[in-house]
């Protein structure tokens, strides 16, 4: 974040800091003053190939609620040599990863931990990541901003989809969106292929700005969705957080992310052709990787699908064999909660 953007942050969390998280703020206050040093060092030297470039008309959204297999379905897309995903590099420092990526990704790996908190996924600056940690790091409305205060009301809410949000602040929206493609295609010309379940209630919006967007759709399991949600977000509000985060993680918040995205992607997805959607299963894409993204490829008229083949089964040969999910036991009263709730996703993905 530039420093105008993190004292925001603080800002709108009203100083609530915990005393044990102080020196990680003080740490953080002190280092962000370089992020606007480096940004316009980037703007200095990339300024007229960030205005020339176009703006992809096309790219790909990998979409669904957290911990539904979106970050799996990212990781194979990228073994296909013509799309570009973003890394975690990029997106943690979307303002000047195009004149410092290089530094982190040889010197700053001790970093990141060696695999995420929350599973068994490998981590690294240069795994794909989700676009909206580049987003609320450019300075835009973002539901990630709560993990910085986990013990306060969850802002942005309205962001997830677009309900009463004016135009104007939705074309702002877009103009950072499309600011980080346009850096994305200078450090690396593709496909571009964006995974975040926050664009899940996004799609009519999406669609619009980008005529010829494709969406695949992921859904999984309810009673395995929402026991590694929580997990999710005690895993991220107990690392990132500047106040020590509750015991458990609400459940309400979580019924009601899911509800509010999910109810305006039934409601929009009506309007999109059959070649811009398609649904998938975690579990179907963890039994056939080969299968399921081949029919993808198809139904999305995603081009020759031969170029992802022999990369996406050197990768099911070296890796997928052993592969094991986290198990979840979800409580019969958390399965009663989601039942009532969410039945409408019980049923429309086959769960029920």
């Amino acid at each position: 974040m530039r420093a105008g953007t993190y004292w925001e942050l603080i800002r709108a969390g009203k100083m609530r800091i915990t005393p044990s998280r102080l020196p990680m703020f003080c740490a953080l206050s002190i280092i962000t003053p370089f992020n606007d040093l480096l940004a316009g060092l980037q703007w200095l030297r990339y300024r007229k190939r960030l205005l020339e470039i176009a703006v992809p008309t096309d790219p790909v959204f990998i979409i669904g609620h957290w911990r539904s297999g979106t970050t799996l379905l990212h990781e194979l897309l990228m073994l296909d040599p013509r799309n570009v995903c973003p890394n975690t590099y990029q997106c943690f420092a979307p303002n000047h990863f195009l004149v410092s990526e290089w530094f982190f990704r040889r010197f700053g790996n001790w970093l990141l931990p060696a695999k995420r908190p929350m599973d068994n996924v490998i981590a690294g600056w240069d795994r794909p990541q989700e676009d909206e940690f580049a987003l609320m790091n450019l300075g835009l409305p973002s539901s990630y901003r709560r993990i910085a205060f986990p013990r306060n009301p969850p802002p942005d809410m309205e962001y997830l989809d677009f309900q009463g949000v004016s135009d104007d602040a939705i074309a702002r929206w877009l103009d950072g969106l499309q600011h980080f493609l346009r850096a994305l295609l200078v450090a690396n010309p593709g496909r571009v292929v964006l995974k975040s379940p926050t664009h899940t209630g996004r799609i009519a919006t999406l669609a619009k700005a980008f005529p010829g967007a494709k969406f695949i759709h992921i859904a999984r399991d309810p009673r395995a969705l929402f026991p590694s949600t929580l997990r999710l977000w005690l895993s991220l509000d107990s690392g990132q957080a500047f106040q020590k985060p509750l015991a458990q993680t609400d459940r309400q918040y979580v019924i009601d992310c899911l509800r509010k995205m999910y109810d305006a992607f039934h409601r929009d997805r009506a309007a999109l052709r059959e070649d811009q959607l398609v649904d998938i299963r975690y579990e179907e894409l963890v039994a056939d990787p080969q299968r399921v993204l081949r029919s993808a490829y198809d139904q999305l008229q995603l081009g020759d699908f031969h170029p992802l083949a022999d990369p996406l089964q050197q990768w099911i040969d070296e890796h997928h064999r052993g592969y094991q999910p986290n198990e979840h036991h979800l409580p019969p009263a958390d399965e009663a909660l989601i039942r009532s709730h969410w039945n409408d996703y019980f049923v429309r993905y086959g769960y029920a």
